[in-house]
């Protein structure tokens, strides 16, 4: 669990236009996140990474690219977006042996909500049949699990070490940390508010905000945690526009976009995920070229 912490960029998964993955381009960012921004540790194939289009196949792949390139400097954390226990736990028996610090698994998140206990069997079953860590991913809006449930949950299943909580809720991610403490990693993605996630005592962050402007992110983690909190408070008014830029139902789309105005390559959303708009375009050039990015 200490392993986790620190500014941990969700990567995108860069497809080619044959709808096929470009190795050399995912691999290259995985050092380029490592050597040029400093960055704490990687998460593969989570939601930014267009996880719910992958095969177990592609998923393996990608943690396996992952664990190579990042030859131990850093954790590795792989995603699972599934519909049922089976599925979830066939996806991360199929990494198991290449050593991902955590799976970072969504509830299932079809039309019908298990109730409170069923998604505590739901990731006791997962952390038994895989074996590894598991952080709940808690951004499903219809399987959205309280504070007092992901509390439950970490207090009962002992694989349980981390939440990675969503959707822009800062006073039920306030509850959670309140709540669960240091017993479980509470990641932020709340992709606004980095700073003041922070402050409430997050252990760091998985956000797109990450992926799209990794250099400026892991300089707000040090100078918080320098006590710098001038500096940390500018950078949040400069990370700000580009969350605002970027957020929209196409957002690994526009994080690849940013991406590609900075010369790293993150290829092409997977169909029928439409890509960067010529009216999103726009916004978010001007932001990163506020932000001193471009």
């Amino acid at each position: 669990m200490q392993q986790i912490y620190g500014i941990v960029p969700p990567m995108v998964t860069p497809f080619k236009d044959d709808d096929t993955i470009d190795e050399g381009a995912f691999r290259e960012e995985v050092n380029y996140l490592i050597e040029t921004a400093g960055i704490h540790g990687i998460a593969v194939t989570g939601s930014t990474g267009e996880g719910h289009t992958l095969s177990d196949k592609e998923v393996y792949t990608l943690t396996k690219w992952a664990m190579e390139e990042a030859k131990g400097r850093i954790p590795i954390i792989t995603g699972i977006i599934t519909d049922s226990t089976k599925t979830a736990i066939e996806r991360g028996k199929a990494v198991a042996d290449l050593g991902p610090v955590a799976l970072q698994v969504t509830p299932v998140h079809y039309l019908f909500r298990p109730d409170d206990d069923a998604m505590l069997r739901h990731f006791d079953a997962l952390c038994e049949g895989t074996g590894l860590p598991v952080m709940i991913y808690n951004v499903v809006p219809w399987t959205y699990l309280s504070p007092e449930l992901l509390t439950r949950i970490i207090d009962t299943v002992e694989g349980v070490v981390g939440v990675k909580q969503s959707a822009g809720d800062m006073k039920l991610l306030a509850d959670l940390l309140l709540m669960a403490g240091d017993r479980a990693r509470i990641m932020t993605a709340v992709d606004a508010l980095l700073y003041p996630s922070y402050a409430l005592g997050a252990h760091g962050s998985i956000a797109a905000i990450l992926t799209a402007a990794p250099t400026l992110c892991v300089a707000q983690w040090n100078a918080y945690h320098a006590g710098d909190h001038d500096t940390a408070l500018a950078l949040h008014k400069k990370l700000l526009p580009i969350w605002n830029a970027i957020f929209a139902d196409n957002l690994p789309a526009n994080t690849k976009y940013a991406m590609h105005l900075q010369g790293r390559n993150g290829g092409v959303p997977r169909p029928p995920m439409p890509p960067t708009s010529a009216q999103q375009k726009d916004p978010i050039r001007s932001a990163l070229e506020s932000a001193g990015l471009l």
